[in-house]
Parts: C-alpha cells; sequence; structure tokens
C-alpha cells in the first residue's frame, strides 16, 4: 500500500458551495477529512499537489457482486415461441442459473475485480446488496458469513469503501409463494439473517471504511411480519435497502394480493425515513412520487441495468421537483461508470419528453451539477457512512479529473462537470482514486490491478466451463 499523504493541495476542489481555488485537504490516520481550506495561501511542507481538479467520490448504491461475471452473456433472446417476449423474467431465470454455480473462491475474485473498476470509475464507496448465503443445495456454509465474508474481504483488499447488506429472502411471490428450487442459495429467516449478521460483525467489525445493513429483498419476497421481525432486530440507525416496483408485473401483483401498489403499502405499514432505500421505484404514481419524496427516504436509481432490462423510465423531473433525494447504483453491472447513470438519467426524461436539459432547475441550470450534487448526497444517505462531500467529518475520499483530457480541457470550471458526464470521448477523464486518503488508483491504473484480473479471468474460466 501507498504511503498515505495527510494534506493535499489542488488548483480546484468542488466543495459543497461549488467549484473553489486553492483547496487544502487534510486527513488524520482514520482516512477522515480534518479540515478542507479553499483559497489557501502557503502551501504547507509536505503536501501532495493533485494532479488537477478534485471531485468527491461517488457512492454506488446498488451492487450485486457476482453478477459481474454474467455481464454480456444475457445479450438474446431466451424465451422462445413466436411472439415470445424476453424481459426481467426471463433474464432472472438466467442469472439464477449462473448464481448456482458461483464458489466462495469464484465470487471473491470477481468481487475484487468489480470493486476495482467501480474505483477506476470514480466510485469510492459501495453499497453490496448480498443475497447468495449458502451452497448449491441451500445448505449452510460451517461458518455461514462465509460468502458475505469474502465480498468484504474483497472490498477492504481493494480499497473502496463498503456497506455491507445481507439479504432477507423468504419467498417466490407474494402471499408467501413457497421458494423455488433454483433460490435454495438465498432462502433464510429474519432470526437466521440476524445471526448471519452477527457473526459478520464479529469477524469484520464495523469501521469508518464498513458499515452493516440489512436489505428484505422486496415486497414480494418478504412478509410484512417478517420485514417488523428483521427491523426490530438492527439498530435504528442502520440502512434498510429494499428492491421495490421495479416490474410492471410487481405492481399488478401487489394490487391483487395486498390492495396497494407496492410503494404506497411500504409507506403506510413501515417508518420509511432517511436511513431506506428504494432500489428503482421505477413504477410509481404521481401520489407515490410525492409521499416518496417527502419521506427522506432515497430513490435508487440503477439507469444502465433498468435500461438493459427493459424495466422502464423513473419519473424523475417530478421527483427532484419535490425535493426527494436520489442515489445511482450499477446493480448488475452491465456497465460501472456514475456519469453513464446521470447521463442515461437525464437522456431517458429528453427522449420522453423531447426537450433538452430536463432535470436542470432555477438553482442548477447546469443539469450535469444539479444531478451530480443530488447522487453524492443521496448516495451518502444510502451507505450510512459519512461520505459524499469534500468537508470536515466525511471520508478522505475523492478523484482527480485529467486536466488535459479533452472532455474538460479549455473549458471554464463551471463546464468540467458537464464534460465528465455527457462527453464520451475516449478513456475516462478520471485519473487518479483517493480513498480514505490513500491512492488507490494512480494514472489510471489500480495498485493492484494486473492480480486482481488474472484472478478474475481464472474465476470466469471456470463459471463458463
Amino acid at each position: 500500500m501507498m504511503q498515505t499523504q495527510r494534506s493535499l493541495f489542488a488548483d480546484h476542489a468542488y466543495l459543497p458551495d461549488g467549484w473553489r481555488r486553492h483547496v487544502l485537504l487534510e486527513w488524520d490516520a482514520n482516512g477522515t477529512l480534518t479540515s478542507v481550506t479553499p483559497d489557501t495561501a502557503v502551501v504547507p511542507d509536505g503536501a501532495a499537489k493533485a494532479a488537477g481538479p478534485v471531485l468527491p467520490g461517488m457512492p454506488n448504491l446498488h451492487s450485486h457482486a457476482f453478477q459481474r461475471a454474467m455481464a454480456g452473456l444475457t445479450e438474446y433472446r431466451a424465451a422462445s415461441g413466436t411472439g415470445a417476449t424476453d424481459n426481467f423474467w426471463s433474464w432472472r431465470d438466467l442469472m439464477y442459473r449462473f448464481a448456482a454455480r458461483i464458489t466462495p473462491e469464484g465470487l471473491a475474485a470477481v468481487a475484487q475485480w468489480l470493486y476495482i473498476e467501480m474505483l477506476k470509475a470514480g466510485y469510492t464507496s459501495v453499497c453490496e446488496f448480498h443475497y447468495v448465503h449458502h451452497t448449491p443445495d441451500g445448505s449452510r456454509y460451517s461458518n455461514q458469513a462465509e460468502l458475505a465474508q469474502r465480498v468484504v474481504d474483497a472490498a477492504s483488499t481493494s480499497g473502496i469503501g463498503m456497506t455491507m447488506l445481507p439479504v432477507l429472502y423468504q419467498y417466490s411471490g407474494f402471499g408467501s409463494r413457497a421458494p423455488r428450487e433454483d433460490q435454495q442459495r438465498f432462502i433464510n429467516t429474519p432470526a437466521s439473517l440476524l445471526e448471519l449478521l452477527g457473526s459478520l460483525r464479529a469477524a469484520r467489525p464495523e469501521s469508518t471504511a464498513l458499515r452493516y445493513g440489512v436489505a428484505p429483498h422486496s415486497l414480494r419476497a418478504v412478509s410484512a411480519e417478517s420485514l417488523r421481525e428483521l427491523l426490530s432486530g438492527i439498530d435504528r440507525s442502520a440502512p434498510v435497502h429494499i428492491h421495490i416496483a421495479e416490474q410492471t408485473a410487481e405492481v399488478d401483483a401487489c394490487l391483487e394480493t395486498e390492495g396497494a401498489r407496492p410503494v404506497q403499502w411500504l409507506l403506510d405499514r413501515f417508518n420509511v425515513d432517511s436511513r431506506w432505500c428504494l432500489v428503482h421505484a421505477t413504477h410509481v404514481d404521481a401520489n407515490e412520487t410525492l409521499a416518496l419524496a417527502k419521506s427522506g427516504a432515497v430513490a435508487g436509481l440503477c439507469l444502465t441495468t433498468e435500461a438493459n432490462l427493459g424495466d422502464g423510465i423513473f419519473p424523475a423531473h417530478e421527483y427532484l421537483d419535490a425535493q426527494g433525494r436520489i442515489g445511482v447504483g450499477s446493480d448488475s453491472h452491465i456497465g460501472v461508470d456514475w456519469r453513464a447513470e446521470l447521463r442515461l438519467l437525464e437522456y431517458g426524461q429528453r427522449l420522453t419528453r423531447r426537450q433538452r436539459n430536463v432535470l436542470a432547475s432555477a438553482r442548477a441550470t447546469h443539469v450535469a451539477d444539479r444531478l451530480f450534487d443530488a447522487a453524492l448526497d443521496g448516495g451518502a444517505h444510502a451507505t450510512g457512512r459519512a461520505v459524499g462531500a469534500l468537508q470536515a467529518g466525511k471520508r478522505a475520499d475523492w478523484l482527480v479529473l485529467d486536466p488535459a483530457h479533452s472532455s474538460i480541457a479549455e473549458h471554464a470550471p463551471n463546464a468540467w462537470l458537464s464534460g465528465v458526464v455527457f462527453c464520451e470521448h475516449g478513456e475516462t477523464p478520471i485519473r487518479d482514486v483517493y480513498t480514505g486518503g490513500d491512492k488507490v488508483v494512480d494514472n489510471r491504473r489500480h495498485r493492484d490491478e494486473e492480480g486482481a484480473y488474472a484472478r478474475y479471468r481464472g474465476a470466469l474460466a471456470d463459471l463458463l466451463r
């Protein structure tokens, strides 16, 4: 590991009040920023010099690590017969078959390579929605937290901050339908999940780089009673993430069995607040949109995955205008780039409305600036960690842009984020990445890139054999 610098000077850095000049960042041995000082007249001896403009690191609020190994392998019509429809549900069948083959060693290798890709893309934290718990036949490993520990260790080794979210998964559909045979690796109870979480905490204690929460998989996979039992067994500040309203079929089934739309059902029965992240929430009506915004919960948007699966388009314009919180995630990892997530968020609105700069506002006329700020804020809330801004008390996580990159070269600072988000020219404009004050990506190369990629390729070869 490279020696940690305790201070860094940047000609330009993006602070909570926007771009500032001559910024000195200082942090402690725990990797926490102790001071952020713009307009610094004298640079202290020993301070490192940033190679370009500095941005806060982006949180990735939704990840299923093992699915990275599937990317590009499901882009064909899985359904047979004339007029058959290929959609989320047919993709899920393929995913289940893939999940059945993953080994602890393979998961560790895939996760580490994925987290390196995230870091190189400028994600400095990840919320891992972890639901592969058991052996392929559904029995427990001797260490019931075996797979979760492998993922936590992969994050630690790569250098990315993590919020680990073990998943409660009981049923195959609304009405407490019995699990399918191909879901046996996921199935548990609130009691067994809390036991797993306790084992995980004991083996890998929380730190400034690691936080724990829980993830009831979805309303179709848990009951109201089991969700209450799960929530009663965790700290009241712990993050809670849930898939919800991703597909119209899910909304229809919830209406049929529960008499309400999924988001409204959840808001009516539980204290959904800022520690919650409702992943996707794609199919919400006008009342749900306003109610979700008012709750303070984060809408976890995963645009590249939602586009890949044909999910639909979130009502971002109305939701953001109602002061709703958003964050972005790479989910199935068909793409791993927060810039693409923000770009697709705006482009989906443009295609729907046939207008430009839809998600700009009176206060933020540059779309990229508004979406970047929103994703930082919402992503930080979703992690439950002190991240998402260059300010004292936050984790020392940031990105250094290449000032000579063609997407921002010769541009004024107020156009830099627009160039970063909306331009797609050549290699990434993100040059260096720091987490906890440690440089983990140097000139677009991760410190363990070669070895991690070799291990990933070996794991992939075994999975595809």
